[in-house]
């Protein structure tokens, strides 16, 4: 043999060990403790990721990779999703970061929950592809969104035209790629609503194949809760579309210890073959304001200016409507357990974390009269977190099949920062209400599905990379009422779309979330 072609084979050998050697994958976390987010048992082993999606899962993975990561002893799951949000998603890019939601492990979040949010759904996907955000994010079309577009503030019904009109906006937002309508009947001017208007725009949803999704016209008295539950329900089949109910509770005075029953009501039409689910926040108090919590439907049309000016209005009527009001207040406080449940989150006033009761007698005056004052001179004042739910009943709803982790994520509550690790922590860890593979399929596999989300919420080959790698024994929320943005403790690793958000325990740069825009809608333009 010629040196020349001894030479080449030479050539062509390290070629090949070259080839062997290349990378096969960009990531392996390798020896976790996997839950892959179906009902299939934990296992140790190894998920590659190559791109933005997952190459392997499973034993022995990959011989070369350009990264390894030790996972042993950790948790490794699909990234959190979070079907109930009302994340802000403006500003720089440290706001856009959502750092409260990447904290917890969450990659996938929602917005336009409780009729809030937008209609349009293109706009929406056009600026967030000009400024990323951290976690993936899907959206619904708001119902309060295009009332008040269409109708406004007021409680006046829709004409025929101004029905049309909503139709088309929702038929467009599912086009252009909502995952369905969001409806927040228990607000102005949602709450003005007739079923068969909410059932006409819920119909343009439905038949494009969307979810309806609801905060419930009532949920403080049992009798209101279940027919505001049937309310829903009847939608959802009159709409051929599923139902899903927002932030299921259990709240005030007539319903603490029934949280079965509650839970019955909606079994029944789920053993009656309807498609029905829930999502649930992990802590005794909602998150709201005193507009909302106290003020009667009919003193809250027209908005913050109208409200103002019947709080002003010193005329006989004005007098005679204060007399109606404070009596409404009174009932709404004895619903809710008194003042002393109301606690004041937003930041910077002088009644900051104080609760109701103690700033109206610093002030000498009654709760409902004090609760007008900050209504009218500081609106903005006016969030609280409301101590409503015991935590019997909070444990009884998780336990159903049927309800997944949801965050309702506001500001001044700790909910926004801990919802996820709060459900880790207080009902697996400590009280071993739930697995710790419930926690994981309902917080993961479960809500994708309900969503519909395309290859997300499931360790899989071919599917996107979302993943969250924890550690059992350190992950927890930090924040609380008083610390509200205190971020969660104890992931180690995220990977949104293969980009690592959280790299060796600490918050990275990457914006890499992207908008989940549902695709080939039926009934839309081709």
């Amino acid at each position: 043999m010629t040196l020349g072609k001894l030479l080449l084979l030479g050539a062509a050998a390290l070629g090949l060990m070259g080839a062997r050697a290349a990378p096969v994958a960009d990531i392996v976390l390798k020896g976790g403790t996997i839950y892959d987010g179906s009902d299939r048992p934990p296992f140790v082993g190894d998920v590659a990721i190559t791109g933005d999606r997952i190459s392997r899962v499973g034993p022995g993975g990959p011989a070369t990779a350009r990264r390894v990561i030790d996972v042993r002893g950790l948790i490794v799951a699909p990234g959190f999703i979070d079907p109930h949000t009302h994340a802000e998603i403006t500003g720089d890019a440290q706001a856009r970061r959502l750092a409260p939601w990447l904290a917890q492990g969450v990659t996938t979040i929602v917005t336009g929950n409780d009729g809030y949010g937008t209609y349009d759904i293109a706009g929406q996907t056009r600026a967030l592809a000009a400024n990323p955000i951290g976690p993936n994010m899907s959206s619904y079309v708001g119902f309060g969104a295009v009332r008040t577009a269409v109708v406004g503030e007021g409680a006046d019904a829709p004409t025929a035209a101004q029905l049309a009109a909503m139709q088309a906006l929702v038929a467009r937002g599912m086009c252009d790629g909502a995952i369905g309508l969001s409806t927040g009947l228990y607000y102005p001017p949602q709450k003005y609503a007739e079923t068969a208007e909410v059932l006409a725009l819920a119909r343009e949803a439905g038949r494009r194949g969307g979810l309806y999704d609801t905060h419930l016209r009532d949920e403080m008295t049992v009798k209101g809760q279940l027919a505001a539950i049937d309310e829903a329900l009847q939608i959802g089949r009159d709409a051929g579309m599923p139902v899903h109910l927002a932030h299921l509770k259990a709240p005030g005075s007539e319903w603490i210890g029934h949280g079965s029953e509650l839970l019955a009501h909606v079994q029944a039409a789920r053993a009656a073959g309807q498609a029905v689910t829930a999502d649930q926040y992990p802590y005794t108090a909602s998150g709201t304001s005193l507009i909302a919590a106290l003020l009667p439907g009919w003193a809250q049309a027209g908005g913050i200016a109208a409200i103002k000016a019947r709080i002003d209005d010193a005329s006989p009527a004005g007098m005679e409507a204060r007399t109606r009001l404070l009596a409404a207040m009174a009932e709404n406080l004895q619903r809710r357990g008194g003042a002393e449940n109301f606690l004041f989150t937003a930041p910077g006033r002088a009644w900051s974390g104080r609760r109701l009761d103690a700033v109206a007698k610093g002030w000498g005056i009654d709760p409902r009269d004090a609760a007008l004052r900050i209504i009218h001179d500081d609106p903005e004042g006016a969030a609280l977190a409301v101590f409503s739910m015991a935590e019997p009943d909070i444990a009884t709803i998780m336990q159903a099949p049927f309800v997944v982790t949801g965050s309702d994520g506001v500001a001044g509550h700790p909910r926004i920062a801990g919802t996820f690790a709060q459900k880790y922590r207080e009902f697996v860890v400590d009280r071993h209400v739930i697995s710790l593979a419930r926690f994981i399929r309902q917080s993961t596999g479960r809500t994708a599905d309900i969503l519909k989300l395309d290859r997300r919420g499931y360790l899989r080959p071919g599917w996107f990379a979302d993943v969250v790698v924890f550690d059992p024994a350190r992950y927890a929320p930090r924040a609380d009422y008083a610390h509200p943005d205190d971020l969660a403790e104890g992931v180690t690793t995220l990977l949104v779309n293969g980009q690592l958000a959280i790299d060796g325990g600490r918050l990275g740069t990457a914006l890499s979330g992207r908008v989940l825009r549902r695709t080939g809608v039926p009934h839309c333009p081709a």
